[in-house]
């Protein structure tokens, strides 16, 4: 491994790591909100700036998983995808259902729901 890259650049990816993992703790709690994009350029931003806080994230009982068979596998457990789908399947009908948005926006809903379905139905499948 590299040595982290010294001065700004270091000082840029430690903020994108924070602001990222912030985002990432976010999507655990809002289901609307995805933690995988957000815990994956987490990863990418420590690898880079500080390998010591990159070993800390993969030892975390909650993320260290996940990334651990990302790294490994370049995929995502059963759990992971039924778990992703399911919230966003009950998110966007419960918005679908529950708000009142004009159709434009229905739509939209819609197709950005198939877009993630597809997305995460292509990740490839981690088994034991």
């Amino acid at each position: 491994m590299n040595a982290a890259p010294a001065g700004g650049t270091r000082l840029l990816l430690l903020i994108g790591a924070g602001l990222s993992f912030a985002l990432a703790v976010l999507g655990v709690l809002l289901p609307g909100l995805p933690a995988t994009p957000f815990l994956l350029i987490t990863s990418w931003c420590l690898v880079r700036a500080s390998p010591r806080l990159h070993e800390k994230l993969l030892r975390s009982p909650l993320f260290g998983p996940l990334l651990r068979d990302w790294q490994s596998h370049h995929g995502v457990r059963l759990h992971v995808k039924i778990t992703a789908l399911v919230l966003m399947t009950g998110c966007g009908a419960l918005t679908l259902f529950f708000a009142d948005l004009s159709t434009w926006l229905n739509v939209l809903i819609g197709v950005l729901l198939l877009l993630g379905t597809g997305v995460v139905l292509r990740l490839r499948l981690v088994r034991d």
